[in-house]
């Protein structure tokens, strides 16, 4: 006797509605800095899978970056000071755009600000611009030497960086939160009172690594973020507890290599999860 045929799975998630919708087709995103602009990523595999492209942070203006070495490994993951190394807005408009505009996957826009005011800046030149989804607003990274982590330690700062994009755009806006703090279900409340339509839990760990032989840190900038399956346990707890905290679709981040470390995500409250360091390992 042959089995009936089973109805298609729907996967959708929905991290933003009413004017400010935004709908995947599935719970899966890449992180952001761990998928450049996604046009390298779609030569060697098929992007229109993923639920989202999340970009890596782009500045009002281009960035160096941090000086060399900004990368180690670890035994259960790596380290980066990359610095937040980008091309600037303004060649994202007009070099990545184009492309963008002949995918179904959503792309989501990572922005970081040196001043509050930066942020609604970088909002602004996005607004209205063809194939954006959505901005995530990186308040978190711990290689930022201007703008970043510094922003998302503190519930007033975090809350007027998530204001000052919401007067710039009419794009859903997810902040990505650090877990470089006390409470992070006192800054989690604080963006969502200000009017964030999701939240992104979390960015890397400030960690740093030795290199006994030369006696010297292994990165040039001595502090670096933590990434991968080391942080897993610390940031799907943190997901628990903005959960608990919040009342906005919550994608989780932090060490998910498999499918099942994922469903945990989920489990723990996430809507959506994002891949990061896995990426490097196996795209």
């Amino acid at each position: 006797m042959t089995q009936p045929e089973q109805p298609p799975v729907n996967l959708g998630v929905e991290l933003a509605s009413g004017k400010r919708s935004l709908t995947l087709a599935n719970p899966v995103m890449v992180a952001s800095g761990t998928f450049s602009y996604g046009i390298e990523y779609a030569k060697i595999l098929d992007v229109q899978r993923l639920g989202a492209i999340v970009t890596k942070t782009t500045t009002l203006r281009p960035r160096a970056g941090s000086p060399t070495p900004r990368i180690d490994e670890t035994p259960a993951g790596m380290l980066n000071s990359i610095g937040l190394q980008n091309v600037g807005i303004d060649k994202v408009i007009r070099d990545f755009v184009p492309t963008w505009k002949r995918w179904r996957v959503p792309v989501i826009v990572s922005i970081l600000g040196s001043t509050v005011d930066e942020y609604g800046e970088c909002a602004a030149r996005l607004d209205g611009v063809p194939a954006i989804a959505g901005l995530e607003l990186n308040i978190s990274s711990p290689n930022a030497q201007q703008g970043g982590m510094e922003f998302g330690q503190d519930a007033r700062t975090a809350a007027a960086v998530t204001v000052s994009v919401l007067r710039q755009t009419s794009l859903p806006v997810i902040v990505k939160l650090t877990p470089n703090v006390t409470d992070i279900a006192e800054i989690a409340r604080a963006t969502v009172d200000a009017g964030a339509d999701a939240l992104c839990v979390v960015n890397t760990l400030q960690a740093m690594s030795i290199d006994v032989r030369a006696r010297k840190p292994r990165i040039a900038r001595v502090f670096a973020g933590l990434s991968g399956p080391a942080i897993k346990p610390v940031a799907l707890r943190m997901v628990w507890q903005v959960a608990s905290a919040v009342d906005v679709p919550i994608i989780g981040c932090g060490g998910i290599m498999t499918g099942i470390d994922a469903i945990e995500f989920l489990l723990a409250g996430a809507t959506a999860v994002q891949v990061g360091t896995a990426t490097f390992r196996n795209p």
